[in-house]
C-alpha cells in the first residue's frame, strides 16, 4: 500500500470502489447485508474444522459474541461509501482487530482462511442471483478485492504490532533472567532446599503419600515453571530441569507410595539416593543457567523496585498460553490505597513515596516465587497469582488486604500512618484475551472502592 496513515489508506479503498459500477456496489452491499447471518454462521463451521482454531474460537464468550461482530464486520466492510471520514474509521477498525489477534496471539494463517472461506461463499451466494455474466464477474473482483483490502489492513496492523511483542518478549526474557541476579540465585537454591528438607522430614513422620510435598508446586516450582522457564528459554539446562521435576514428581516419590508389598529399607534407600541426586542435577544445572546471565534493569521501577507497566502485556499473554496448555488458571488483582491524596496533601509526597515503597514490598513479601507484583502508576499495583482457582485468590486478596490495614507505615522520623486498600479480584476463565481480564480486575476494583473501600471484590461477568 502506498501509505500507513489511515487517510493514505482511505484514499485506497476510495479508488477501489471508483474501478465499479454502483449498481454492482449496492448490488454486493445488499447480498452481504441479506445474507450477513448465513456468512457468519459458514465462517464459524469451516474454521472449528481446524484443530487449532478451536483454541480460539470455542470460550463461550467468543462464541457468543463471534456471530454478532462478524455480521457487522462483514456490513461494515462492504457498506464502505466515498466518504473520507467513514472510510478512515472503517480503516482504523481494521487495524484494531489485526492488533486484537496480534495481541491474543491468533496465527495469520488463520485469519487469512476465514477471509478465503467468506469470500468463497460470497461469490456462491452472488452466482445464485439473476444478474448478467458481467454483472457477475464484477461483482466477484469487487468482494475479492475489497477482502484483500481489508486483510492487507488488518495483516500490517498484525505485523507491526507482533513486532513491538517480539521485541518486548526478549526484553523481558532477558530482564527477567537479570534482575537481582545474584540475590535470585541464592533465593533459588534455598527453596530447592526449603522443599528437600520438608520432604525428608515428611517421609522421617510417615506422612501419606498424598501429602508429600510436589516439587512442582513448591517455591522453586512454581518460580522455575512461570518464570526461570520462560527466561532460560531454549537452553538445554532449562529442558533438564524441567524434566528433573517431572521425574521427581511423577517417577519418584509415587514409590513411596504403600504397595501390596512394602518396600523393603534397601529399596527406599535406594530411591532416596536417587532423589537426592536429581535434586543436585537440578542444583547444578541452575547454576549453569545464573552464570550465563547478565544484569539489566530496564521494566522496573525506580521508586518501588517493582515491575513496571513495560512487560506486562509480554507476562499476561505467556500465563494465559500457559493456562490454556495445561488447563490451569491464574487471577489478577488490582490493588489500590484508599484515599491516598489524602496521605500526599497532609504528609507531603515524600511520605507518599515512603508509604508507595513499603506497601510494594508488603505485597511482594506476602506472595510467592511464581507470582508477578506490578506497580500501575501512581497508588496502584497488580498482583498475578499463578496456578490458583477463584477461593485461593480471594484468600490471598484478603491477606493482602488485612496486612496493610494491621501494618504500621513509617514515615520520615518518628511518624507512621494506619492505611487501607481495595482490591480487584479477577479470575482467567480460559479467554484468549487478557485485555478482558484487565477490565474486570478493574470493574472489580470500582466495586470495592465503591462498596465502602477496605474490602475484596471479585470481577462480575462482562462481556468480552
Amino acid at each position: 500500500m502506498p501509505g500507513t496513515s489511515p487517510e493514505q489508506q482511505a484514499v485506497e479503498w476510495k479508488l477501489l470502489l471508483a474501478q465499479f459500477p454502483a449498481s454492482v456496489v449496492v448490488q454486493v452491499r445488499e447480498l452481504t447485508t441479506t445474507h450477513q447471518a448465513e456468512l457468519a454462521g459458514y465462517f464459524y463451521e469451516q474454521m472449528l474444522q481446524d484443530e487449532q482454531a478451536t483454541l480460539f474460537l470455542t470460550h463461550e464468550q467468543v462464541k457468543s459474541r463471534l456471530h454478532g461482530t462478524l455480521q457487522q464486520w462483514i456490513v461494515s466492510v462492504f457498506s464502505a461509501g466515498d466518504d473520507d471520514a467513514a472510510l478512515q474509521t472503517l480503516i482504523t477498525q481494521q487495524k484494531q482487530i489485526g492488533e486484537i489477534h496480534a495481541r491474543i496471539k491468533i496465527p495469520i494463517h488463520l485469519v487469512l482462511r476465514g477471509a478465503r472461506h467468506l469470500r468463497e461463499r460470497l461469490f456462491a451466494l452472488l452466482c445464485r442471483q439473476p444478474l448478467d455474466p458481467e454483472h457477475k464477474l464484477l461483482g466477484q473482483r469487487l468482494i475479492g478485492e475489497t477482502v484483500d483490502l481489508a486483510m492487507e489492513v488488518m495483516s500490517r496492523a498484525f505485523s507491526d504490532a507482533h513486532d513491538r511483542n517480539s521485541r518486548s518478549e526478549e526484553g523481558y526474557r532477558l530482564f527477567s533472567v537479570a534482575q537481582n541476579i545474584g540475590v535470585e540465585q541464592e533465593r533459588q537454591r534455598s527453596a530447592l532446599l526449603d522443599w528437600e528438607n520438608q520432604l525428608m522430614f515428611d517421609l522421617a513422620v510417615g506422612q501419606p503419600f498424598t501429602q508429600l510435598p510436589r516439587l512442582s508446586g513448591s517455591e522453586f516450582g512454581l518460580w522455575f515453571r512461570h518464570k526461570g522457564a520462560h527466561a532460560f528459554q531454549g537452553s538445554r539446562e532449562t529442558e533438564l530441569i524441567l524434566e528433573g521435576m517431572r521425574q521427581i514428581d511423577e517417577v519418584l516419590l509415587p514409590l513411596f507410595e504403600q504397595p501390596a508389598a512394602e518396600p523393603s529399607v534397601e529399596q527406599r534407600l535406594h530411591t532416596l539416593r536417587t532423589l537426592r541426586e536429581q535434586a543436585k542435577g537440578i542444583v547444578f544445572h541452575l547454576d549453569n543457567l545464573f552464570e550465563q546471565a547478565n544484569v539489566l534493569e530496564s521494566g522496573r521501577d525506580v521508586l518501588t523496585r517493582m515491575l513496571n507497566r513495560k512487560f506486562l502485556p509480554v507476562i499476561l499473554a505467556k500465563e494465559v498460553a500457559y493456562a490454556r496448555q495445561n488447563e490451569r488458571s491464574f487471577a489478577v488483582l488490582a490493588v489500590d490505597i484508599d484515599h491516598f491524596k489524602h496521605i500526599n496533601d497532609e504528609f507531603g509526597h515524600e511520605a507518599g513515596d515512603l508509604v508507595l515503597q513499603q506497601l510494594a514490598a508488603l505485597l511482594s513479601n506476602n506472595c510467592r516465587g511464581g507470582d508477578y507484583v506490578f506497580r500501575m502508576g501512581g497508588e496502584e499495583f497488580l498482583v498475578l497469582l499463578v496456578d490458583v482457582n477463584q477461593g485461593h485468590a480471594l484468600g490471598v486478596a484478603e491477606k493482602l488486604r488485612q496486612q496493610a490495614e494491621k501494618e504500621r507505615f513509617r514515615l520520615s522520623g518518628e511518624h507512621d500512618l494506619q492505611l487501607t486498600v481495595s482490591i480487584g479480584v479477577a479470575l482467567h476463565d480460559s479467554h484468549p484475551d487478557y485485555q478482558r481480564l484487565l477490565r474486570q480486575a478493574d470493574r472489580a476494583l470500582y466495586d470495592a472502592k465503591h462498596g465502602g473501600r477496605n474490602r475484596v471484590a471479585l470481577a462480575r461477568e462482562m462481556g468480552s
